[in-house]
């Protein structure tokens, strides 16, 4: 990525949408500066400003960065096709992240961050992107992460996702959860989701989220955005209040504590499609953490509670493509047959496993076929498909019987 000159105009729209300076600026914990690691011509002090940054927000978009990441007294990084890579240009200072800060974050949002030491936020760069912020300290020095978050919401057909996600956009009620780790993909599939109801029904969807991330626009269904802070308190709250404001549709950011989790059980169960997310490796485990949030003594009940409404766990990862020049997504996806939901009101959620190395009726998709499709469609190697296996012994001896000679 190309360094922005000095002195690189503003981007279109930025006045309009950054905050009125204050004064003072914001009492976040600073510590000097690290020693000065680049000088200028003149032999003073050179960090990278303000206006820079903002430019390179904008090129990150066209090159598919990711995530950008500001540290003092280091470069600005980025992480592109899953890999860290470090930008040529002037070093980060405290004052450069606070005059970001200044030009980005809500005016709402300004009075917590003297008390608090970390922060989610969300701005938009009209026109070009969105962005994810969370402002933290290390050693006492300010530091943020941001998520690049496009304008435009991708299709199902676009991500490359098995045709048995769209059957969840066109239920009527329930439970359904995308899992997996952070950048795996849960957020872009669900608003590609989102969007197909928005499309096709006309309905009122409902997100609590936090920050918000992929702007919906209303098409045939009306669409309300709430934000953590701003609009409401936490999720349990925004879920417990939405189901007074005639939603179709739930979208519960995510599900972190047991009150949010009864509150999403509740909203399924009284007629509502309910969509979240939650931090589990595959689409069984999913199924045991909603379970397991709850105190022992809740858990029997909630097992009953939770066979009714769930209709389907979609476990999300990202990984490198053969070309290099991305990443495909790969997906487990358990559809709540009668035989699951049976497994789950008998504690034996394990014997799903095996119902999905075994079912080929298009209700069910294991990550080993996920795996194994991406190989055979030359998405992945062999290689990267068995290190992100759950299975990796079956996985090879699946694709040593197809491909002959490449493992």
């Amino acid at each position: 990525m190309p360094n922005p000159p000095n002195g690189s105009p503003q981007l279109p729209g930025e006045a309009a949408t950054a905050p009125t300076p204050i004064t003072p600026p914001p009492k976040l914990d600073t510590a000097a500066p690290p020693a000065v690691p680049i000088s200028s011509a003149k032999g003073k002090p050179t960090f990278v400003t303000k206006d820079e940054l903002m430019h390179m927000l904008g090129q990150s978009v066209a090159k598919g960065v990711s995530d950008i990441h500001l540290r003092m007294g280091h470069r600005p990084k980025v992480r592109l096709n899953g890999s860290i890579q470090t930008l040529n240009m002037p070093y980060v200072s405290d004052k450069s992240i606070y005059d970001l800060l200044q030009a980005t974050i809500p005016f709402r949002t300004l009075d917590k961050i003297d008390h608090l030491k970390e922060i989610d936020y969300g701005f938009e760069l009209p026109g070009i992107a969105r962005f994810r912020v969370n402002l933290f300290h290390e050693m006492a020095n300010p530091a943020m992460v941001l998520r690049l978050i496009p304008l435009e919401i991708p299709s199902l057909e676009s991500l490359g996702l098995p045709d048995i996600l769209d059957r969840f956009c066109h239920l009527q009620n329930g439970l359904v959860l995308v899992t997996g780790a952070t950048g795996s993909g849960k957020s872009t599939t669900l608003a590609a989701m989102l969007s197909r109801i928005n499309q096709l029904y006309k309905k009122h969807i409902i997100t609590v989220e936090d920050p918000v991330e992929f702007i919906h626009k209303h098409q045939q269904s009306i669409v309300t955005q709430r934000e953590l802070g701003s609009d409401t308190d936490n999720f349990a709250s925004g879920v417990k209040y939405a189901l007074r404001q005639d939603p179709d549709v739930v979208l519960i950011g995510e599900i972190r504590d047991g009150e949010t989790a009864k509150a999403a059980l509740i909203a399924a169960e009284t007629g509502h499609l309910v969509f979240s997310t939650l931090h589990t490796s595959d689409a069984v485990q999913t199924i045991n953490r909603i379970i397991n949030i709850f105190n022992p003594k809740f858990r029997e009940p909630v097992r009953m509670q939770l066979a009714e409404a769930i209709r389907g766990t979609i476990a999300m990862k990202l990984l490198s493509n053969k070309a290099g020049d991305g990443r495909t997504a790969v997906c487990e996806v358990v559809t709540a047959t009668s035989t699951v939901k049976d497994y789950i009101q008998r504690n034996q959620t394990d014997q799903i496993y095996e119902l999905l190395d075994t079912t080929d009726l298009g209700e069910m998709v294991s990550f080993n076929r996920s795996l194994f499709n991406a190989v055979k469609d030359d998405m992945i190697t062999p290689e990267v498909a068995i290190q992100h296996s759950n299975n990796p012994v079956a996985l090879r001896q699946r694709l040593k019987g197809v491909f002959h000679g490449t493992l």
